[in-house]
């Protein structure tokens, strides 16, 4: 909470706004799911949340599949 007579300073962003949309369409069953997860965990800033999530999702993913000199296998040994 910000003291009376205290204003909050702009810090310049260094990622460039947002300009590509992108659409889902979800059923009444999953967005109650998503509604009731955001409130459990008190997140109020919903697109922020399903953009990281889907993002650490892809990225989590596309560090798995990294090809790598040895398969997991014979890394075990």
């Amino acid at each position: 909470m910000i003291a009376k007579g205290k204003t909050r300073k702009r810090v310049p962003s260094s990622v460039p706004p947002r300009k590509q949309r992108m659409v889902c369409l979800m059923s009444e069953e999953e967005i109650r799911i998503v509604e009731c997860y955001l409130k459990k965990y008190k997140i109020t800033n919903k697109a922020r949340w399903l953009r990281e999530t889907v993002l650490s999702h892809i990225h989590q993913q596309l560090d798995d599949d990294y090809p790598t000199l040895f398969n997991e296998h014979e890394m075990r040994r």
